[in-house]
């Protein structure tokens, strides 16, 4: 419900926030938000935990667009890619440390903190926002206009389909009613809210500019970056876990490493591709080649894989996650006017997050159909084999230790195929860059005529 709603108030947010002013929406989305928060401990039955996390998730949505409208229309030139660079934590170094932070307070303060972990940092914002931006005057005339068929198809439309793709495993897909009629009803709701967009005078997306190949390829690669680093960050927790009994506090230091060192490897790429000689394309495309890398060396993992196997594998990842993020937001923004700024914000934020949720989905459908078949393999193998049968049996003293070891081996064999298929996802990404995106130069650079400008 707090994904659902999370994603679908990003489509909205933006139009909001120039119809209040950015200053105003964005403190009253900070207040409600830790507001909610503070409150969903005392919830006095899960009824009403539901309806505070879906308010909480409509007031949280409303934040991540209005770091891109900022940077596009207040931030200087030359610091432009440092501003992008900053909201490129909320795809990199916030995930990766909102895990360990619930695993500490759970396992050491208490589970509420997990809820009021936002307030002061919360309140710190307030403070940011209200000195950093300007005081503009509201243009509640956009009111008398308001894309009212939008945002009745548009909201269910992207809070169903998230719902469906997080609930999907869980419920066995398409065999659940429920799934058919997440999927089903969302897609229509979804097609109804496109078709509405591309003619309404005041969309909240604005469909046109996806004829443009730098955005488009951003999107697309942005899709498929967003599943990736959601892949190489849930597998090795997901197997360390099921094959080690490992609890998440175990499993925070690979998010730790990853988080951390953003927050200075992010500056640097930033001042890399601020450079004019510097191709952005070139920087994506060896942040892809890195990540492949990193799924192919993983593809490789055994049973007796410890948390300390994947350090490796984690640490190619401080380098190769700035260079992808940050060259597609690069791609997306550059040459973008102020006016179209909310168009690419709600655009751009609500796929990231809706290919979260996708992620998450492909991760669990897939690894649960993997591990069956694998299983059921294994079994069928030693089945053909009675004396191998019969001596595993032996050495195993039970048939319940043979059936644990089976099952080890068949998360093994699922997690290597899930690493198989994020590497395929980047090889896919990379084969994109030499044909859709053309050159780009920094924000500060003015652009050559076109007669001298590479591909």
């Amino acid at each position: 419900l707090f994904e659902g709603a999370n994603v679908a108030s990003m489509v909205f947010a933006p139009w909001f926030g120039i119809t209040f002013t950015l200053k105003r929406f964005t403190i009253g989305a900070v207040i409600a938000t830790m507001l909610f928060g503070l409150l969903c401990p005392f919830a006095p039955n899960l009824a009403a935990l539901y309806m505070l996390r879906v308010l909480q998730g409509i007031a949280g949505g409303c934040l991540p667009p209005m770091l891109i409208i900022v940077a596009l229309r207040y931030l200087p030139p030359k610091v432009k890619l440092y501003g992008l660079a900053g909201y490129a934590l909320t795809a990199t170094f916030g995930p990766a440390l909102g895990t360990p932070l619930a695993a500490l307070w759970t396992e050491y303060v208490g589970w509420q903190m997990a809820f009021w972990q936002i307030v002061p940092l919360g309140i710190l914002s307030c403070l940011a926002i209200q000195q950093g931006l300007p005081a503009d005057q509201p243009k509640l005339e956009r009111l008398k206009a308001f894309n009212w068929t939008g945002f009745v198809t548009g909201f269910p439309a992207v809070a169903m389909l998230v719902i469906g793709l997080l609930q999907g495993d869980r419920l066995d897909w398409l065999n659940s009613g429920f799934i058919r009629v997440m999927f089903i009803g969302g897609g229509l709701l979804l097609l109804t809210f496109f078709t509405n967009e591309w003619f309404h005078p005041l969309p909240f997306f604005k469909l046109q500019m996806l004829s443009r190949r730098n955005f488009s390829h951003g999107l697309t690669t942005l899709a498929g970056a967003v599943i990736l680093l959601a892949g190489v960050a849930a597998i090795p927790g997901q197997y360390l876990a099921k094959i080690h009994g490992y609890r998440p506090l175990q499993t925070a230091p690979l998010s730790l490493l990853v988080a951390l060192p953003l927050l200075i490897v992010l500056p640097l790429t930033a001042a890399v591709l601020n450079m004019r000689r510097v191709d952005h394309r070139w920087v994506m495309a060896i942040g892809l080649c890195l990540m492949a890398s990193t799924c192919l060396m993983g593809s490789f993992m055994t049973s007796e894989w410890i948390r300390d196997n994947f350090y490796l594998l984690q640490s190619i990842q401080i380098v190769a996650q700035p260079m992808v993020i940050l060259a597609i937001l690069m791609g997306v923004t550059t040459g973008l006017p102020p006016t179209e700024g909310p168009f690419a914000s709600a655009m751009f934020n609500t796929l990231k997050t809706f290919s979260a949720a996708a992620a998450t989905g492909l991760i669990e459908g897939l690894g649960t159909d993997r591990e069956r078949l694998h299983s059921n393999m294994l079994v069928d193998h030693l089945g053909n084999f009675p004396l191998v049968t019969s001596q595993s049996i032996d050495a195993a003293h039970s048939l319940g230790e043979l059936a644990q070891r089976i099952h080890v081996q068949a998360v093994v064999l699922a997690s290597a195929d899930l690493y198989r298929v994020m590497a395929g996802v980047a090889i896919a990404l990379l084969f994109l860059v030499p044909v859709l995106p053309v050159r780009i130069y920094p924000p500060w650079y003015t652009t050559p005529p076109l007669s001298t400008k590479g591909r």
